[in-house]
């Protein structure tokens, strides 16, 4: 498995690098521009290859539960998003994926929200291991209206670069919807996100005001003064190295403050920005480990 102290041939990235490859997944460089730059720390017989391979996502390598795993059943279903995909005809797709031995016949739903990159491998096994823990679990994959996460993430980038924001909200909040009504869920719904995923996740709580919970993953804050109208409560998990993302939440937080919201917000010292994600170097075991553990307790509050 990925982790922040052990990588590929024994590079360790420095902190530059890191900062390098924030400004690639998030479309402020280009892969070109990229690779141009790590060729800096290329020395010692330590190729530019070998740097991007070990900063990029390692699937195969990472997967923590197994499509055909025995505590679980996964589908792949399609659905109406009016407001969203549906405005060019197209039709919204995820994986559903469910306890095989449920405790009870409805469960509370949890819907998982990617990064700006679709339905990748880690997101599919985060809703594998959301659903193992006993959550009915619904990822939803914005690529789907243009056919589907592609296999790669820089194609996914691309793809996902093309789609209009506000009508892949709306997808989103039709998916916490289409949970809400399913006949094996209890009607109570979280959602959780990662970066982007994270962000969506503080917009859906202001926008449904049925949410039961968010656990947004150092996602952009909400507007301020949208605080107001959010009535979930709010688990919100920042890194300590992620100056981009949490500059946008002093001003939030205190409109919840304001407003007499719940929430609560853990920063973990010392992680990057994608710390939970355990295909990348910027992963921390013990961290991320800690973080999930609180956002299943999280929930199981909150959905019972």
């Amino acid at each position: 498995m990925a982790d922040s102290t052990t990588t590929l041939a024994g590079i360790q990235p420095t902190q530059e690098m890191f900062d390098l490859y924030d400004q690639y997944c998030h479309n402020d460089i280009d892969r070109r521009t990229f690779m141009d730059r790590l060729g800096k720390f290329a020395v010692g017989g330590v190729t530019v290859a070998m740097l991007a391979e070990t900063l990029l996502p390692r699937y195969a390598s990472a997967l923590q539960i197994a499509e055909d795993d025995d505590r679980i059943i996964g589908t792949r279903i399609t659905y109406d998003s009016v407001n969203g995909a549906g405005k060019q005809g197209k039709q919204m797709g995820g994986y559903l994926v469910r306890p095989a031995k449920p405790k009870s016949a409805k469960l509370p739903a949890v819907v998982v929200v990617h990064e700006n990159r679709g339905l990748n491998p880690y997101i599919a096994d985060v809703s594998r291991r959301t659903a193992a823990a006993g959550f009915l679990t619904f990822a939803p994959d914005a690529l789907y209206p243009l056919g589907g996460y592609p296999g790669t993430d820089d194609q996914g980038r691309t793809m996902q670069a093309t789609r209009n924001g506000a009508e892949m909200l709306e997808d989103f909040i039709e998916a916490v919807k289409l949970m809400q009504a399913h006949p094996d869920c209890t009607g109570k719904v979280g959602i959780v996100g990662f970066c982007f995923g994270g962000g969506i996740c503080n917009s859906v709580a202001v926008r449904v005001p049925t949410l039961a919970a968010s656990a947004p993953y150092y996602g952009s804050a909400a507007k301020p003064e949208d605080a107001a109208r959010i009535n979930a409560p709010l688990l919100i998990t920042l890194a300590g190295i992620d100056d981009r993302v949490n500059a946008t939440y002093p001003p939030y937080e205190e409109a919840l403050k304001a407003a007499g919201k719940t929430y609560t917000i853990h920063t973990y010292e010392g992680c990057q920005h994608g710390f939970h994600n355990d295909t990348t170097p910027r992963f921390d075991s013990e961290n991320a480990r800690i973080a999930w553990n609180r956002t299943l307790d999280f929930f199981r509050k909150h959905l019972a």
